[in-house]
């Protein structure tokens, strides 16, 4: 992963590949952001005229590369957009920020190191900045031999390396609160960048068995207390819905229990992750078009298991337990059929009608499984259903909950973490769909509003009395579209941070 440093060096004077600068879009054309000052002052303070020949308008995630001016160590000033202008006295929004240095270090892959000099008011801006650099200089590249010379590194003149070092200029390398705050920072987007790693592994090397085994030998380095059900445990257990949704594959399905325990905790929280290693829909087989990304549909667990690493690593005051939930859906000769009725872990059966509806069914256990320890509150996340996206986009997910003021709590936490999440409601009408004349309820409801059909599904397998949410990531967990900010093509690591951010929080004893 990138190198981070603080550094009080002005920039004409640092040794680097490049300079990053930020630009506003202003009123009467690009601004020069503050940080930048001693680069525009090397210009005759006409920075801001050069850039605005030169096509740019300080917009957000425009980069813009042009020669440094004479006297500079680094050949290479780049100038990163901001998009608006903050009001007066008000400083930039943090989102601009990681947006922008993601922006740019994803433009200069390849390069070893490159000094940011982006407005820095305060240490969190700091953190805000380094999360950027870090999220955007991701690159996914284990399975291109291209990329690699004949002892494994990277060769050169083939891929580029992600950037090597990034310096934070007007960061204050003794000061603790800096110093936490892009601590912080790598902390999260290392594990964060670890489940867009996993999401992005091919199935046919990362089954149930495979991730349990990397949940396992992270736990061991991070001192986190590992519990592995395989199958012989998951039927001994009763894990109907599991075992259901495993059934037609030749990996068998797993469930990992991670407990990160702090002794101040006073509070207890559980993430419950949806791991379906690949989803070809079953029985109720996908249609051609529609299989071929569906190695993403573990995303959930990997952001559960990402947060609970990065708990741990951030030593926050809370008690927090990961459940990961994992299944391959196949189809073959053993695989439950639609008609079929599965008993699961909470002992009510379901009626199975569609076996694409899968996700659903391999939670309920988890849920149940997570409510027997009474937490405070169960946070599950699952690339669950089509119909947010439609409902969404591809850059939004949704948020649901049993109780509207947990909800708008974990809505904010995402807002404060730069992940864009919209409330989403639980209509008490769509629950009766789910009916079933032959078991306690089915996998299936209504088609329209089949995103919060889901929803009401999974809250039968809530413990009563705990406050719980349910976020359906489907549309943002993995960009089939081009790389935007810090948002890699792939695996995007989406929930990481508003799990992070919602545990903070708690710890803390101010979420909602």
């Amino acid at each position: 992963m990138t190198a981070l440093t603080l550094s009080t060096a002005a920039a004409p004077g640092l040794r680097a590949d490049a300079i990053v600068i930020g630009v506003a879009k202003g009123a009467g054309g690009p601004s020069v952001a503050p940080g930048a000052e001693a680069v525009d002052k090397a210009y005759d303070g006409r920075l801001a005229g050069v850039l605005e020949t030169l096509g740019a308008s300080g917009a957000e995630g425009e980069v813009t590369k042009l020669p440094a001016p004479a006297g500079f160590k680094a050949p290479v000033v780049v100038a990163v957009g901001l998009g608006a202008e903050p009001e007066k006295d008000a400083g930039f929004d943090p989102e601009a920020l990681r947006r922008a240095a993601g922006a740019a270090a994803r433009a200069l892959a390849g390069a070893k190191k490159a000094a940011f000099a982006l407005p820095l008011a305060e240490a969190a801006d700091a953190g805000f900045v380094a999360e950027g650099v870090l999220l955007g200089a991701y690159s996914f590249d284990a399975y291109k031999e291209s990329a690699k010379d004949a002892k494994g590194a990277r060769a050169k003149g083939n891929g580029k390396a992600p950037l090597a070092e990034a310096a934070l200029l007007g960061g204050k390398p003794r000061d603790k609160v800096y110093k936490a705050a892009i601590e912080r920072a790598a902390a999260v987007a290392e594990e964060l960048n670890r489940a867009r790693d996993l999401v992005n592994t091919p199935p046919n090397d990362l089954n149930p068995e495979a991730f349990a085994a990397v949940a396992q030998a992270a736990a061991k380095e991070h001192g986190i207390k590992v519990q592995v059900l395989d199958e012989k445990a998951l039927v001994k257990g009763g894990y109907g819905g599991i075992l259901g949704v495993g059934a037609g594959s030749a990996s068998g399905p797993r469930l990992v229990k991670l407990s990160y325990t702090s002794p101040k905790a006073k509070k207890s929280l559980a993430f419950v992750g949806k791991g379906i290693t690949y989803d070809s829909g079953g029985i109720s087989l996908k249609p051609a078009g529609h299989n071929e990304t569906m190695k993403c549909d573990m995303a959930g667990a990997a952001a559960v298991f990402a947060a609970v690493v990065a708990a741990a690593r951030l030593g926050l005051e809370v008690n927090v337990t990961g459940w990961l939930a994992l299944a391959e859906n196949m189809p073959s000769g053993s695989a439950t059929r639609p008609g079929d009725v599965l008993r699961m872990y909470s002992g009510k059966t379901v009626e199975v009608l569609n076996t694409d509806a899968e996700g659903r069914l391999v939670l309920a256990d988890a849920l149940w499984a997570a409510s027997q320890e009474k937490p405070d509150a169960i946070i599950d996340v699952a690339t669950l259903t089509g119909a947010m996206m439609l409902a969404l986009g591809s850059r939004t997910y949704g948020i649901m909950a049993n109780d509207d003021a947990f909800r708008s709590a974990v809505h904010e936490a995402a807002e404060e973490s730069g992940e864009p999440a919209w409330p989403m409601p639980l209509p008490e009408h769509l629950r009766k769909g789910m009916d079933s004349p032959t078991a306690d309820i089915a996998n299936m409801g209504e088609r329209m509003g089949g995103g919060l059909v889901a929803g009401l599904f999974l809250r039968e397998f809530v413990g009563e009395g705990i406050t719980w949410a349910h976020l359906d990531i489907a549309g943002p967990a993995f960009n089939e579209g081009g790389p935007f900010g810090y948002t890699p093509k792939g695996g995007t690591g989406t929930a990481v941070r508003t799990l992070v951010r919602v545990a903070e929080r708690v710890a803390l004893g101010d979420l909602g």
